[in-house]
């Protein structure tokens, strides 16, 4: 598929960036395989030496790609091996590191729902690494500002010509490298990108097993690239990049291998341009279920085991 905007390529991500212009992208957006199993990888499942030597690759290959001052945003949990955890920002920031990146931020992407375990606390976050091919790099803070927490506070007494006037920005505060989208909650104490994931009940939900939401991409898109500037996911799956980077006047490029999540991202393309899509709105409060609603409430049976957890 190529538009005049977007662009999706099938094959290799290695092989599919080569033909591509040098020094050509803005950002990179993208979360690669994790090496864990999943469907779309058990055919090629690595050593993690192996799948870390194969990641070194791809990312020689964006580094050619992106301009001097050009983001990455490298979002990835853990390789399992034995119920032992690795974690991959560990790594890739190592890799990265070696082409000469510099990590602006760790950020952190909190979700409520996901694998259960038995043998270790359940996980509930993935990181994402922003990092910048040199120092001249975009940073656009207003289009992604979060609500003031406290809009009234003002300069003490004793600050000069402030003193006072109200202390915040008007259009926001900044909003950390541990995000929350619904500033009245956690954000005081514990602020973090609290995006869900997407499940069986999320709107953007396909058949991909690791899909993430479009309003992880699109806050990277407005942050760090200007409309007209070209983002890059060579590991696009569904298409979750190039959505965010069409809804805000960029120009995208994704690839993928496998024929079946090209053929989803079109579609899902095509939806959006038609105005079918339906999208998680960027910066929704993450939904809470009142106390009224049956799935809040405490089962019969645990009251009568004498449980309250």
């Amino acid at each position: 598929m190529k538009t005049e905007d977007i662009t999706l390529l099938l094959g290799d991500a290695t092989e599919q960036m080569r033909k591509l212009p040098r020094s050509s992208v803005q950002l990179v957006v993208s979360s690669p395989p994790y090496n864990i199993g999943k469907i779309y990888e058990r055919d090629q499942k690595l050593s993690l030496e192996a799948y870390l030597s194969w990641q070194a690759e791809i990312i020689s290959e964006v580094a050619d790609l992106l301009v001097d001052g050009g983001s990455v945003c490298w979002q990835t949990g853990n390789y399992v091996s034995n119920g032992e955890l690795f974690p991959l920002d560990v790594h890739f920031y190592s890799i990265f590191k070696e082409k000469s990146f510099k990590l602006r931020n760790r950020i952190i992407w909190k979700f409520n729902f996901g694998l259960n375990a038995d043998k270790r606390f359940s996980g509930r976050y993935e990181t994402l690494l922003w990092l910048t091919k040199g120092d001249n790099y975009k940073f656009n803070l207003d289009p992604v500002r979060v609500p003031q927490i406290y809009p009234g506070k003002r300069h003490s007494l004793n600050k000069g010509a402030k003193a006072g006037l109200p202390s915040g920005n008007p259009l926001g505060k900044n909003p950390a490298d541990v995000w929350e989208f619904s500033a009245e909650k956690d954000f005081v104490v514990n602020p973090v990108w609290d995006i869900p994931n997407v499940k069986n009940n999320h709107p953007e939900k396909t058949s991909h097993p690791c899909q993430y939401p479009v309003e992880l991409a699109e806050r990277c898109v407005l942050a760090l690239t200007d409309k007209g500037d070209t983002v890059l996911d060579p590991f696009v799956g569904v298409g979750s990049t190039l959505l965010a980077a069409a809804k805000h006047g960029r120009v995208g490029i994704g690839i993928d291998r496998e024929p079946e999540y090209i053929e989803i991202a079109e579609d899902r393309l095509r939806k959006f341009r038609s105005g079918e899509l339906i999208t998680r709105p960027l910066g929704k409060p993450v939904r809470r279920p009142r106390e009224s609603e049956s799935v809040a409430r405490v089962p019969d049976e645990w009251l009568k085991q004498g449980g309250d957890a």
